[in-house]
């Protein structure tokens, strides 16, 4: 019993039911301006749903009134912009109108039968009612009561059910829309990844330099290489404060501008720290690094800070060359160090990783490992 009347106790009933009853505000005005043409509302509904707005409002009342509260209801809120579409809205407007007919006309006569019903039994007899007019008083018609109630109940309960899943099947997203959805959400779920990756690289590089600073300046016992340590150490610090702040002005989605990320023009900035750091860096820069397209010239310049700080945090203070170079439609970059006892073993993590999936999203290659006697992080990044 307690299931049966569970749609009594909640709001998406009689939400559903004020979305039922709309359109019969338009049928009503126009009855009382000629009630012998009552079709005339349903011919207009033809052009009107041919207008790209249309739809969208639809498809808000829709959300608001038939499933509220869900946060994907399935109802596109987009204006229309194929015929398809805009004759599915059409379809949509006509099949509305007349389930309100039905479920306004069952509001107002299952109640007045029930009361009628109520009256034969207390010995009134309707004379302008068809088929009770005839009938003779009786106790027994107060048992016929609630059966109009119920049906009004099962009604009400049905058409709302129905004309959301009409609304899903007319209202919902069309398969252009979808593939839409389905590529911004792709486009997020990759943003999303290049942010996590940005952020390793970019943090994790400077608490490298920062801690092989610190401890090379503790070590030293020369307050000459302290402050140089120091310098770097502050250098890379500011330089991982700008890149987290514009990392995180994109997650906040901030509407001021936010900084360019950095590009293979700065690479001589990762140099110069990883040499601060102690690392003799034997840098070959071929080509002109200006002329490279932003995204390859970004991706090369987390790759080479990815290679760096490897370098730095598994091998120390070791000799590095570094081979950059642009011909022939390629981004070449090459990075070498020695191998030592604390790199002997292969090395993973999501830097790796990293490093592999930036080159494959722009069609390029990426290759990291040991290579006669040497660890070598080399990509190649196609320019188009």
């Amino acid at each position: 019993m307690g299931r049966f009347l569970r749609p009594l106790l909640r709001g998406t009933t009689y939400t559903r039911l004020v979305h039922l009853w709309v359109p019969m505000l338009v049928v009503s005005v126009w009855l009382f301006i000629d009630m012998s043409k009552p079709w005339v509302p349903a011919l207009a509904l033809i052009p009107l749903g041919l207008i790209p707005a249309v739809r969208t409002g639809e498809g808000v009342q829709a959300r608001l009134l038939l499933s509220p509260g869900l946060r994907d209801p399935a109802f596109s809120v987009s204006p229309a912009t194929a015929w398809r579409d805009r004759l599915r809205t059409v379809v949509w407007l006509e099949v509305r109108m007349a389930l309100g007919v039905v479920t306004s006309m069952a509001c107002v006569w299952l109640p007045a039968l029930a009361y009628l019903l109520a009256g034969l039994a207390r010995g009134h007899v309707p004379h302008n009612v068809p088929v009770l007019a005839e009938a003779t008083p009786h106790w027994w018609y107060a048992l016929l009561v609630p059966l109009p109630l119920l049906a009004l109940y099962g009604l009400v309960v049905g058409l709302g059910a129905a004309v959301t899943a009409l609304a899903r099947r007319l209202l919902g997203p069309s398969a252009g829309e979808r593939l839409a959805a389905l590529e911004e959400r792709t486009e997020q779920l990759l943003e999303r990844n290049r942010i996590a990756h940005e952020l390793h690289d970019s943090i994790g590089h400077a608490l490298t330099v920062a801690v092989v600073q610190a401890g090379a300046a503790r070590a030293a016992g020369d307050p000459a290489f302290t402050d140089r340590a120091l310098a770097a150490i502050e250098e890379t610090g500011r330089a991982a404060l700008e890149d987290l702040e514009r990392v995180l002005g994109v997650l906040r989605e901030s509407e001021r501008p936010v900084s360019a990320r950095p590009t293979l023009a700065e690479a001589d900035r990762l140099l110069e720290s990883a040499r601060a750091s102690g690392a003799k860096v034997d840098a070959e820069l071929t080509g002109a690094l200006e002329a490279v397209p932003g995204p390859a010239s970004r991706e090369g310049y987390r790759i080479l800070q990815e290679a760096l700080t490897n370098a730095l945090r598994h091998a120390g203070s070791v000799p590095v060359r570094v081979r950059i170079e642009v011909a022939a439609g390629l981004l070449s970059l090459e990075v070498r160090n020695p191998l030592t006892a604390r790199i002997s073993a292969p090395v993973r993590g999501s830097g790796l990783r990293g490093i592999h999936e930036r080159a494959a999203l722009l069609g390029g290659r990426a290759s990291t490992g040991p290579d006669e006697g040497d660890w070598q992080v080399r990509a190649e990044l196609p320019l188009r």
